[in-house]
């Protein structure tokens, strides 16, 4: 078994490994946001405002997350952690209709932008660290991704 190092016996650590999928052999970010499904789920049932409370809520959280994490391991932004992808991909279905192909369409949307990251999610990414750099970029991300579900997706689908 790899071994990683991570404190699995501290919240912040098994929070900021998107409860262990984070710590997937390969492509951590992509188990990162499949572990976001369930969660993409029970929002959809909350009103939108609701839902950016608790966004709001869950990034300050995340970012205090990331930076515990990046100072007890060392590392400015582990791969294992996936918190920010989690945080992105519930941005990214913010008032999307929760069926199959939508989710699928998100999901591949931010999968894009969070790997190729164009402007402006690289200008985050390389210019703000720590745990508000790493939260930073994959917002943007989420930000975009759904920007992109409101204005080109559903239009034409729905």
């Amino acid at each position: 078994m790899a071994t990683h190092p991570f404190n699995l016996a501290k919240w912040q650590h098994w929070l900021a490994l998107g409860l262990g999928s984070g710590l997937a052999p390969k492509a951590p970010g992509t188990f990162g946001t499949l572990a976001a499904v369930p969660l993409v789920v029970i929002l959809s049932f909350f009103s939108s405002w609701v839902v950016i409370g608790f966004l709001l809520a869950l990034s300050v959280l995340s970012v205090y997350v990331c930076q515990v994490v990046t100072n007890d391991i060392g590392v400015e932004d582990h791969g294992s952690i996936v918190i920010d992808e989690v945080v992105g991909f519930a941005i990214t279905m913010w008032a999307v209709p929760l069926d199959f192909i939508d989710l699928c369409v998100g999901f591949a949307l931010f999968r894009l932008f969070d790997i190729v990251k164009p402007w402006p999610i690289r200008w985050f990414d390389r210019n703000i660290h720590g745990g508000l750099g790493i939260m930073l970029d994959d917002i943007v991300a989420g930000i975009l991704a759904c920007a992109v579900l409101h204005s080109v997706w559903l239009p034409f689908i729905h």
